[in-house]
């Protein structure tokens, strides 16, 4: 089966050209869909829905950053072990601790703008974050680049709780 790239036809790197990947995601989707097999046999159309699901999934993953990375590495035989590497860097913790208490502070307070603030410090690490992966994905440097993935995972789910909080605060 062949990998995500070479379904879109596209260079297996970090930097995806993401209106390309659009239309050669739509020219896949295209050629799987159902209406062009009306007529096919029930075998055939479990085959096109396949493709149609399979290319899904590989677009999905491709547009996302972060599912991007944890596929490059995948691909490079890197395991990110979510589960059970939970390492991370004595200044990457401190931050994550500092950052809590801001939230809950925020919370509590109902304090929009702490919560703005917050969410801008968070938005700019994501950015460094995923500015870093590349340049270690792009020195074919995966595990360098699983443990700042692990990182992202964290920061991610840090922004699904203050994306919550906004909603709590704002009602």
């Amino acid at each position: 089966m062949q990998n995500h790239f070479a379904l879109f036809q596209l260079p297996q790197r970090f930097a995806v050209d993401l209106t390309a990947l659009e239309k050669a995601y739509h020219g896949v989707q295209n050629q799987a869909h159902p209406d062009k097999f009306a007529h096919a046999t029930g075998a055939e159309k479990r085959v096109a829905m396949q493709w149609a699901t399979r290319a899904n999934e590989a677009y999905q993953t491709l547009k996302n950053p972060l599912k991007r990375a944890t596929y490059l590495c995948e691909l490079n035989g890197v395991d990110l072990e979510t589960e059970s590497n939970t390492a991370m860097p004595t200044a990457f913790l401190m931050q994550q601790m500092e950052w809590r208490e801001e939230l809950d502070d925020a919370r509590a307070g109902k304090n929009i703008d702490a919560l703005e603030q917050l969410d801008g410090a968070l938005r700019g690490a994501k950015k460094e974050a995923v500015i870093r992966i590349e340049t270690l994905l792009d020195a074919n440097d995966f595990a360098g680049a699983a443990q700042l993935v692990r990182q992202l995972m964290f920061l991610e789910k840090f922004g699904e709780e203050i994306g919550n909080a906004f909603a709590l605060i704002e009602g």
